[in-house]
């Protein structure tokens, strides 16, 4: 996690190293990887996990998918990068007004888009649904604040779905966290409503 968060800080003073992306790096990492992190963070083009958390070759194993969900697929993904390839923490990363989220909300408002008629978007948005559910009453930004919670909620899902992964994290072997990113000013932050799962 503090090698995240250090990544994370120089992204956002503009320091960023851009480290093992060379070809040196490129060479070892061929024959076998093993990544010290696994990030499941949302599709969208402006959330690169290797930028924001100034990782290279090697560093991240990525999952991504719109609206940072979990379903087999995901959670198989997840397992494959914990079991086979070593890496001991899991990040389920949101993002601000993110489209997932937003057109999830407006959706269970009676206001979905007649673009996604015919689609497998609904897919998505029933995943993300119980997040925006569960958003209080009184939140000043329900798309904000349902970021947060389907976050959080993505973490639970993990920790919940995948007897080895709980295993492990109850061992003390693997860390799952929520967390979200600002698209304004590039900072990675605990998900509000969320908490580590140890």
């Amino acid at each position: 996690m503090a090698r995240l968060m250090a990544g994370n800080a120089r992204y956002v003073a503009a320091k960023a190293t851009h480290p093992n992306g060379d070809a040196a790096r490129r060479r070892l990492v061929a024959g076998a990887q093993h990544p010290f992190a696994t990030i499941l963070a949302c599709a969208d083009s402006r959330v690169a996990p290797e930028l924001v958390f100034d990782q290279g070759l090697g560093d991240l194993f990525v999952v991504r998918v719109a609206g940072n969900v979990v379903d087999d697929a995901v959670l198989a993904s997840i397992e494959y990068s914990v079991i086979h390839l070593g890496s001991n923490l899991i990040m389920a990363l949101g993002h601000e007004r993110c489209g997932a989220v937003k057109a999830t909300a407006e959706a269970l408002d009676g206001h979905p888009s007649p673009e996604d008629a015919d689609t497998k978007i609904g897919a998505l948005a029933a995943l993300i649904a119980p997040a925006v559910r569960a958003v209080p009453s009184d939140a000043t930004d329900r798309v904000d604040a349902a970021v947060s919670l389907n976050a959080a909620q993505a973490a639970a899902e993990i920790f919940a779905g995948s007897k080895p992964l709980r295993t492990r994290v109850l061992a003390g072997q693997l860390k799952i966290v929520a967390a979200r990113y600002d698209l304004d000013d590039g900072r990675v932050t605990p998900a509000r409503g969320g908490r580590d799962i140890v």
